[in-house]
């Protein structure tokens, strides 16, 4: 596995309900063993078990699950066709896709994302390899808790609500996310979408001014979500990044991160590809993190290269965005702009420091937008970012202050 995930406490269900999955996956040993991994959490509860996609959906209006574990190839119903079926059942259904680290499954995988699948998880190549993978089963259950937990999280005010008024109550306003212009703190208390990562005294954090110099490289950490998320800020970042690098870690296993690069690519439209040992970076070129290497930058002469590394897991990742953000600082001082986006665990929380040390600019993802909260979450929690934002207002931001204008 490219990157093992551990450090998931702000996506556990902590609560009376356990999250609901089900598993389809045609292989009965599979199955078998997903099911038995997945029914051993106390936070978990498997309520159906399907060998296709055709039986999946005829049963997600009975067994009502919180999370699928989907497959790719099946007979009768591949993954990709039962996946919208699924969706148009129940609007908020987690969906995380299952296949093995093939060029097509990695290309099934990033288009099911966009069809709706909230993540996935890169099966080892042999039923052995599976039984005997630890990464995979750790990776497996930490994004059915992760994902599940907002999926709980976000039908228990329903029930909340019925109760109160039964018994007489009014039901209080959900309180919502102050505009994160407020300075110096911002307030991310919001939805039932994210990570349910407690925020700071009172729900706010402090935020820093933007540095005065405008940046010359913009670096982006994320995980979890990432891939949508990433596509929306490159198309809105647009004409602004021709005159930087961009430098993306999304964690992600390798062959992945080489379609990753080209649907960045196909959205900003302009040149994108995964990083490469010695390679000089160019304004206006896209590069992402190989899976299964860490890249950092280095400056050469009157260059910038990429240099890329087979040391262990950072933060129990590999690429890891702290080792970027650091390399990053070192290189661009005050001229750099790190972005954290939607992603489990806390890397680039550390990045996010160094940066802010150097005198750079940090904006992370606000919790509402998040698929989870982890990292965005670390990172506003250090005080070091110059704002907390929606997902949407990101990419028109990045363009504003890349252009100069910080306001």
């Amino acid at each position: 596995m490219a990157f093992a995930q551990r450090n998931v406490s702000a996506g556990v269900n902590t609560g009376a309900d356990p999250i609901k999955v089900m598993v389809v996956d045609d292989a009965v040993v599979i199955r078998g063993l997903l099911t038995r991994w997945l029914g051993e959490d106390k936070d978990l509860k498997v309520v159906s078990s399907q060998r296709n996609g055709k039986l999946a959906v005829e049963d997600i209006e009975k067994s009502n699950p919180d999370v699928v574990v989907l497959d790719i190839e099946m007979p009768e119903m591949d993954g990709l066709t039962a996946l919208p079926l699924m969706l148009a059942k129940k609007r908020n259904l987690v969906v995380i896709m299952a296949s093995t680290l093939t060029r097509r499954n990695a290309e099934i995988s990033l288009k099911a994302l966009s069809l709706g699948a909230s993540d996935y998880v890169p099966k080892p190549e042999s039923t052995s390899e599976v039984t005997t993978s630890i990464d995979f089963r750790r990776e497996l259950v930490d994004k059915v808790k992760a994902l599940g937990a907002r999926a709980v999280r976000m039908r228990t005010p329903v029930r909340t609500m019925r109760a109160e008024t039964r018994a007489g109550r009014t039901a209080q306003p959900t309180t919502r996310p102050a505009s994160a212009a407020a300075r110096p703190a911002v307030d991310t208390r919001a939805s039932f979408r994210g990570a349910g990562q407690q925020a700071g005294a009172g729900g706010k954090f402090q935020l820093r001014p933007y540095a005065s110099v405008r940046p010359r490289i913009l670096a982006i950490g994320s995980s979890t979500g990432g891939p949508q998320a990433l596509q929306e800020v490159m198309k809105e970042v647009g004409t602004a990044m021709n005159d930087v690098p961009v430098v993306i870690t999304q964690h992600m296993p390798p062959t992945f991160t080489a379609i990753l690069a080209e649907h960045m690519g196909k959205a900003a439209l302009r040149p994108s590809k995964e990083g490469e040992d010695g390679e000089e970076l160019k304004a206006g070129n896209i590069y992402v993190a190989p899976g299964g290497k860490h890249m950092t930058l280095e400056k050469e002469g009157g260059s910038v290269k990429i240099r890329l590394n087979d040391g262990p897991p950072v933060n129990f990742c590999k690429p890891a965005v702290d080792p970027l953000f650091d390399s990053v600082s070192k290189v661009y001082g005050s001229a750099c702009l790190g972005i954290i986006l939607t992603g489990m665990g806390s890397d680039g929380a550390g990045g996010v420091r160094t940066i802010a040390a150097g005198g750079g600019s940090v904006i992370t993802q606000d919790e509402e937008t998040s698929v989870v909260w982890g990292m965005p979450g670390a990172a506003a929690q250090t005080g070091m970012c110059s704002d907390v934002l929606p997902l949407k207002d990101i990419g028109p931001k990045i363009s504003r202050v890349l252009k100069g204008n910080t306001r």
